[in-house]
Protein backbone atom coordinates (compact mmCIF):
# COMPACT_ATOMS: atom_id res chain seq x y z
CA UNK A 1 0.00 0.00 0.00
CA UNK A 2 3.19 2.46 0.56
CA UNK A 3 4.08 1.76 -2.92
CA UNK A 4 0.65 2.60 -3.98
CA UNK A 5 0.08 5.65 -2.06
CA UNK A 6 2.95 7.19 -2.11
CA UNK A 7 4.14 7.58 -5.37
CA UNK A 8 0.10 8.41 -6.76
CA UNK A 9 1.65 11.61 -7.68
CA UNK A 10 3.99 10.27 -10.03
CA UNK A 11 2.39 7.76 -11.67
CA UNK A 12 -0.53 10.59 -12.68
CA UNK A 13 2.07 12.93 -13.96
CA UNK A 14 3.69 9.94 -16.13
CA UNK A 15 0.03 9.33 -17.51
CA UNK A 16 -1.25 12.81 -18.07
CA UNK A 17 2.12 12.63 -20.34
CA UNK A 18 1.90 9.91 -22.12
CA UNK A 19 1.89 9.60 -25.75
CA UNK A 20 0.32 6.74 -26.26
CA UNK A 21 -2.78 7.94 -24.16
CA UNK A 22 -2.96 11.32 -25.37
CA UNK A 23 -2.94 10.35 -29.34
CA UNK A 24 -6.79 10.45 -29.29
CA UNK A 25 -7.70 11.85 -26.22
CA UNK A 26 -11.63 13.34 -26.16
CA UNK A 27 -13.61 15.17 -23.32
CA UNK A 28 -15.01 11.89 -22.82
CA UNK A 29 -12.05 10.20 -21.31
CA UNK A 30 -10.98 9.91 -17.88
CA UNK A 31 -8.30 7.54 -15.60
CA UNK A 32 -8.73 6.19 -12.51
CA UNK A 33 -6.87 5.26 -9.91
CA UNK A 34 -7.50 1.24 -8.20
CA UNK A 35 -5.65 0.98 -4.86
CA UNK A 36 -6.63 -3.06 -4.64
CA UNK A 37 -7.22 -5.22 -7.90
CA UNK A 38 -9.20 -5.07 -10.99
CA UNK A 39 -11.61 -8.03 -11.74
CA UNK A 40 -13.49 -8.33 -15.16
CA UNK A 41 -16.64 -10.07 -14.85
CA UNK A 42 -19.45 -10.18 -12.15
CA UNK A 43 -20.89 -13.44 -12.88
CA UNK A 44 -19.89 -16.66 -9.44
CA UNK A 45 -16.05 -16.04 -10.31
CA UNK A 46 -16.14 -12.38 -9.65
CA UNK A 47 -18.10 -12.04 -6.64
CA UNK A 48 -16.53 -15.11 -5.44
CA UNK A 49 -12.83 -13.09 -5.82
CA UNK A 50 -14.59 -9.97 -4.33
CA UNK A 51 -16.18 -11.50 -1.70
CA UNK A 52 -12.58 -13.66 -0.43
CA UNK A 53 -10.52 -10.55 -0.69
CA UNK A 54 -13.01 -8.35 1.17
CA UNK A 55 -12.27 -10.83 3.98
CA UNK A 56 -8.94 -10.33 3.69
CA UNK A 57 -9.37 -6.69 4.00
CA UNK A 58 -8.31 -5.79 0.38
CA UNK A 59 -10.73 -3.82 -1.87
CA UNK A 60 -11.65 -4.36 -5.41
CA UNK A 61 -13.24 -3.08 -7.94
CA UNK A 62 -15.38 -5.33 -11.01
CA UNK A 63 -16.03 -4.06 -14.68
CA UNK A 64 -19.17 -5.89 -15.83
CA UNK A 65 -19.87 -4.92 -19.75
CA UNK A 66 -23.81 -6.25 -19.01
CA UNK A 67 -26.27 -4.60 -17.07
CA UNK A 68 -26.53 -6.94 -13.53
CA UNK A 69 -24.57 -9.79 -12.18
CA UNK A 70 -24.36 -13.41 -13.14
CA UNK A 71 -25.85 -11.82 -16.96
CA UNK A 72 -25.00 -15.59 -18.43
CA UNK A 73 -27.29 -16.91 -15.70
CA UNK A 74 -30.12 -14.35 -16.40
CA UNK A 75 -30.00 -13.66 -19.61
CA UNK A 76 -28.80 -16.43 -21.31
CA UNK A 77 -29.99 -19.56 -19.78
CA UNK A 78 -33.52 -21.56 -20.66
CA UNK A 79 -36.25 -21.53 -18.19
CA UNK A 80 -35.91 -24.98 -16.99
CA UNK A 81 -32.23 -24.84 -16.21
CA UNK A 82 -31.17 -26.23 -12.61
CA UNK A 83 -27.78 -26.72 -11.15
CA UNK A 84 -26.01 -30.10 -12.61
CA UNK A 85 -24.89 -30.98 -9.11
CA UNK A 86 -25.74 -31.23 -5.79
CA UNK A 87 -25.32 -27.65 -4.19
CA UNK A 88 -23.08 -28.24 -1.37
CA UNK A 89 -20.56 -28.48 -4.20
CA UNK A 90 -22.02 -25.13 -5.79
CA UNK A 91 -21.89 -22.58 -3.28
CA UNK A 92 -19.37 -19.79 -2.98
CA UNK A 93 -17.03 -19.17 -0.24
CA UNK A 94 -18.17 -17.86 2.89
CA UNK A 95 -21.65 -18.59 2.25
CA UNK A 96 -23.51 -21.33 2.17
CA UNK A 97 -26.97 -22.06 0.60
CA UNK A 98 -30.66 -21.59 2.42
CA UNK A 99 -30.99 -25.08 3.80
CA UNK A 100 -34.88 -24.35 2.86
CA UNK A 101 -33.38 -25.22 -1.43
CA UNK A 102 -33.41 -28.31 -2.84
CA UNK A 103 -30.86 -30.35 -3.98
CA UNK A 104 -30.36 -29.35 -7.20
CA UNK A 105 -31.24 -25.16 -6.99
CA UNK A 106 -33.49 -24.28 -9.86
CA UNK A 107 -31.89 -21.08 -12.16
CA UNK A 108 -33.78 -18.78 -10.28
CA UNK A 109 -32.96 -19.46 -6.73
CA UNK A 110 -29.32 -19.52 -7.94
CA UNK A 111 -29.44 -16.43 -9.12
CA UNK A 112 -31.34 -15.40 -5.81
CA UNK A 113 -28.65 -16.66 -4.13
CA UNK A 114 -26.15 -14.97 -6.04
CA UNK A 115 -27.69 -11.55 -5.62
CA UNK A 116 -27.99 -12.36 -1.91
CA UNK A 117 -23.80 -12.66 -1.80
CA UNK A 118 -23.40 -9.60 -3.87
CA UNK A 119 -25.57 -7.79 -0.73
CA UNK A 120 -23.83 -9.72 2.28
CA UNK A 121 -20.46 -8.77 1.21
CA UNK A 122 -21.50 -5.48 -0.38
CA UNK A 123 -20.36 -6.43 -3.69
CA UNK A 124 -21.32 -3.23 -6.28
CA UNK A 125 -19.86 -3.81 -9.40
CA UNK A 126 -19.57 -1.21 -12.07
CA UNK A 127 -21.86 -1.90 -15.15
CA UNK A 128 -22.34 -1.60 -18.83
CA UNK A 129 -18.31 -1.15 -18.72
CA UNK A 130 -17.03 -2.91 -21.80
CA UNK A 131 -13.12 -3.93 -21.49
CA UNK A 132 -11.04 -2.90 -25.00
CA UNK A 133 -7.67 -3.57 -23.71
CA UNK A 134 -5.68 -4.85 -21.16
CA UNK A 135 -2.06 -4.16 -20.86
CA UNK A 136 0.41 -3.85 -18.39
CA UNK A 137 2.53 -0.99 -18.41
CA UNK A 138 6.36 -1.78 -17.49
CA UNK A 139 7.36 1.72 -17.09
CA UNK A 140 4.15 2.28 -14.16
CA UNK A 141 4.52 -1.52 -13.18
CA UNK A 142 0.34 -1.46 -13.30
CA UNK A 143 -1.95 -3.26 -15.49
CA UNK A 144 -3.52 -0.30 -17.30
CA UNK A 145 -7.43 -1.59 -18.51
CA UNK A 146 -9.34 0.40 -20.90
CA UNK A 147 -13.42 0.55 -21.16
CA UNK A 148 -15.83 1.98 -22.71
CA UNK A 149 -19.76 2.71 -22.21
CA UNK A 150 -22.39 4.22 -24.70
CA UNK A 151 -25.13 6.50 -23.40
CA UNK A 152 -27.75 7.70 -25.48
CA UNK A 153 -28.24 11.77 -24.85
CA UNK A 154 -31.16 14.00 -26.12
CA UNK A 155 -31.41 17.42 -25.87
CA UNK A 156 -34.20 20.34 -26.02
CA UNK A 157 -32.16 22.93 -27.21
CA UNK A 158 -29.73 23.41 -30.08
CA UNK A 159 -27.24 21.72 -30.54
CA UNK A 160 -23.63 22.26 -32.21
CA UNK A 161 -25.01 21.50 -35.61
CA UNK A 162 -27.82 23.70 -35.28
CA UNK A 163 -30.95 21.04 -35.01
CA UNK A 164 -33.33 21.57 -32.22
CA UNK A 165 -33.82 18.59 -29.97
CA UNK A 166 -32.66 14.72 -31.32
CA UNK A 167 -30.86 12.02 -30.02
CA UNK A 168 -26.69 11.44 -29.98
CA UNK A 169 -24.61 9.01 -28.89
CA UNK A 170 -21.84 9.58 -26.15
CA UNK A 171 -18.80 6.95 -25.81
CA UNK A 172 -17.21 7.43 -22.64
CA UNK A 173 -13.99 5.87 -22.32
CA UNK A 174 -11.97 4.82 -18.95
CA UNK A 175 -8.58 3.65 -18.39
CA UNK A 176 -8.03 2.17 -15.06
CA UNK A 177 -4.88 1.48 -13.40
CA UNK A 178 -4.09 -1.35 -11.10
CA UNK A 179 -1.37 -3.52 -9.84
CA UNK A 180 -3.37 -6.56 -9.68
CA UNK A 181 -6.36 -8.11 -12.96
CA UNK A 182 -8.42 -10.73 -12.19
CA UNK A 183 -10.11 -12.09 -15.56
CA UNK A 184 -13.81 -13.57 -14.04
CA UNK A 185 -15.28 -13.22 -18.25
CA UNK A 186 -16.25 -16.99 -17.37
CA UNK A 187 -16.17 -20.37 -20.17
CA UNK A 188 -18.80 -19.35 -21.82
CA UNK A 189 -19.63 -16.16 -22.15
CA UNK A 190 -19.20 -15.84 -26.34
CA UNK A 191 -21.32 -18.27 -28.57
CA UNK A 192 -19.53 -20.51 -30.26
CA UNK A 193 -21.07 -21.84 -33.43
CA UNK A 194 -19.80 -24.87 -35.34
CA UNK A 195 -19.58 -24.62 -39.23
CA UNK A 196 -21.10 -27.45 -40.52
CA UNK A 197 -21.45 -27.99 -43.97
CA UNK A 198 -24.70 -27.32 -45.68
CA UNK A 199 -25.65 -24.69 -42.59
CA UNK A 200 -26.28 -21.93 -44.91
CA UNK A 201 -28.99 -24.29 -47.18
CA UNK A 202 -30.91 -25.37 -44.87
CA UNK A 203 -33.45 -22.94 -44.60
CA UNK A 204 -34.60 -23.85 -41.38
CA UNK A 205 -34.30 -22.15 -37.41
CA UNK A 206 -30.92 -22.51 -36.37
CA UNK A 207 -30.69 -21.92 -32.45
CA UNK A 208 -28.04 -21.57 -29.91
CA UNK A 209 -28.53 -22.77 -25.74
CA UNK A 210 -27.65 -18.94 -25.08
CA UNK A 211 -31.26 -18.30 -27.04
CA UNK A 212 -33.31 -20.87 -26.85
CA UNK A 213 -35.83 -20.88 -23.49
CA UNK A 214 -38.84 -23.40 -23.56
CA UNK A 215 -39.69 -26.24 -26.06
CA UNK A 216 -42.77 -24.30 -26.39
CA UNK A 217 -41.84 -23.25 -29.74
CA UNK A 218 -41.23 -26.48 -30.81
CA UNK A 219 -44.37 -28.12 -30.00
CA UNK A 220 -45.00 -31.00 -32.25
CA UNK A 221 -41.81 -29.96 -34.34
CA UNK A 222 -38.68 -32.71 -35.16
CA UNK A 223 -35.45 -30.72 -33.89
CA UNK A 224 -31.91 -32.42 -34.33
CA UNK A 225 -29.84 -30.82 -31.04
CA UNK A 226 -26.20 -31.04 -31.86
CA UNK A 227 -23.89 -31.74 -28.55
CA UNK A 228 -24.18 -34.28 -25.69
CA UNK A 229 -23.20 -32.29 -23.02
CA UNK A 230 -25.23 -30.60 -19.73
CA UNK A 231 -27.03 -28.13 -22.14
CA UNK A 232 -27.62 -30.70 -25.05
CA UNK A 233 -29.26 -33.37 -23.11
CA UNK A 234 -31.03 -30.86 -20.90
CA UNK A 235 -32.69 -29.19 -23.91
CA UNK A 236 -33.88 -32.70 -25.08
CA UNK A 237 -35.19 -33.56 -22.11
CA UNK A 238 -37.70 -30.08 -22.17
CA UNK A 239 -38.04 -30.27 -26.20
CA UNK A 240 -39.45 -33.92 -24.99
CA UNK A 241 -41.81 -32.20 -22.29
CA UNK A 242 -43.63 -30.06 -25.15
CA UNK A 243 -44.09 -32.79 -27.45
CA UNK A 244 -41.21 -32.05 -29.54
CA UNK A 245 -39.33 -35.00 -31.33
CA UNK A 246 -35.84 -34.38 -31.16
CA UNK A 247 -32.57 -36.40 -31.85
CA UNK A 248 -29.40 -35.68 -30.98
CA UNK A 249 -25.82 -35.96 -32.42
CA UNK A 250 -22.65 -37.01 -30.09
CA UNK A 251 -19.73 -36.91 -30.85
CA UNK A 252 -17.16 -40.16 -30.88
CA UNK A 253 -13.97 -38.58 -29.72
CA UNK A 254 -12.74 -34.94 -28.20
CA UNK A 255 -9.31 -34.23 -29.22
CA UNK A 256 -6.99 -32.21 -27.01
CA UNK A 257 -7.58 -28.66 -26.92
CA UNK A 258 -4.73 -25.77 -26.85
CA UNK A 259 -4.64 -22.60 -25.18
CA UNK A 260 -4.61 -21.28 -28.88
CA UNK A 261 -7.80 -22.50 -29.34
CA UNK A 262 -10.09 -22.20 -26.57
CA UNK A 263 -8.51 -19.36 -25.16
CA UNK A 264 -8.11 -20.86 -21.41
CA UNK A 265 -5.14 -21.15 -19.32
CA UNK A 266 -1.89 -23.05 -20.18
CA UNK A 267 -1.64 -24.76 -17.28
CA UNK A 268 -3.79 -27.48 -15.93
CA UNK A 269 -5.99 -27.42 -13.27
CA UNK A 270 -5.27 -26.64 -10.19
CA UNK A 271 -2.25 -24.24 -11.73
CA UNK A 272 -4.23 -22.42 -14.02
CA UNK A 273 -5.00 -19.19 -11.44
CA UNK A 274 -2.06 -17.25 -11.91
CA UNK A 275 0.17 -15.90 -14.33
CA UNK A 276 2.69 -13.33 -14.68
CA UNK A 277 2.83 -9.51 -13.37
CA UNK A 278 -0.33 -9.80 -10.95
CA UNK A 279 -2.52 -11.53 -13.85
CA UNK A 280 -4.91 -13.73 -12.22
CA UNK A 281 -7.85 -16.43 -13.83
CA UNK A 282 -10.81 -17.44 -12.32
CA UNK A 283 -13.46 -19.56 -13.49
CA UNK A 284 -11.46 -21.75 -16.74
CA UNK A 285 -11.10 -24.99 -14.69
CA UNK A 286 -13.34 -26.84 -16.67
CA UNK A 287 -14.67 -28.33 -13.38
CA UNK A 288 -17.36 -25.26 -12.62
CA UNK A 289 -17.97 -23.09 -9.57
CA UNK A 290 -16.07 -25.73 -7.42
CA UNK A 291 -13.83 -24.90 -9.34
CA UNK A 292 -14.44 -21.18 -9.66
CA UNK A 293 -14.31 -21.17 -5.72
CA UNK A 294 -11.55 -22.94 -5.47
CA UNK A 295 -9.59 -20.39 -7.68
CA UNK A 296 -11.34 -17.48 -5.67
CA UNK A 297 -9.63 -18.93 -2.54
CA UNK A 298 -6.30 -19.11 -3.82
CA UNK A 299 -6.20 -15.44 -5.43
CA UNK A 300 -7.48 -13.73 -2.52
CA UNK A 301 -4.58 -15.53 -0.61
CA UNK A 302 -1.83 -14.69 -2.75
CA UNK A 303 -3.21 -10.74 -3.40
CA UNK A 304 -3.94 -10.60 0.55
CA UNK A 305 -0.41 -11.83 1.38
CA UNK A 306 1.50 -8.77 -0.33
CA UNK A 307 -1.21 -6.57 0.89
CA UNK A 308 -1.29 -7.45 4.09
CA UNK A 309 3.03 -7.26 4.11
CA UNK A 310 2.53 -3.37 2.52
CA UNK A 311 -0.08 -2.68 5.14
CA UNK A 312 2.17 -3.52 7.92
CA UNK A 313 4.99 -1.93 6.30
CA UNK A 314 3.24 1.05 5.53
CA UNK A 315 2.00 1.43 9.72
CA UNK A 316 5.33 1.19 10.67
CA UNK A 317 6.46 4.24 8.56
CA UNK A 318 3.76 6.24 9.27
CA UNK A 319 4.15 5.71 13.14
CA UNK A 320 8.24 6.49 12.69
CA UNK A 321 6.79 9.79 11.40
Amino acid sequence: MEYFYNNLREIEGKLANDPQRNTKTTTNTRCILVSGPVIVGAGPSGLAVAACLKEKGVPSMILERSNCIASLWQLKTYDRLRLHLPKKFCELPLMPFPQDFPMYPTKRQFIEYLEDYARKFDIKPLFNQTVEKAEFDQTLGFWRVRTSTTCSTSGRGTNEKGSIGGEEEVVFTTEYVCRWLVVATGENAEVVMPELEGLKEFGKQVVHTSSYKSGETFRGKRVLVVGSGNSGMEVCLDLCHHNAMPSIVVRDTEREMFSEQDGLPRRPFPNGWKGESGLYAVGFTKRGLLGASMDAKKIAADIGQFWNSESRHLTTFDRSH
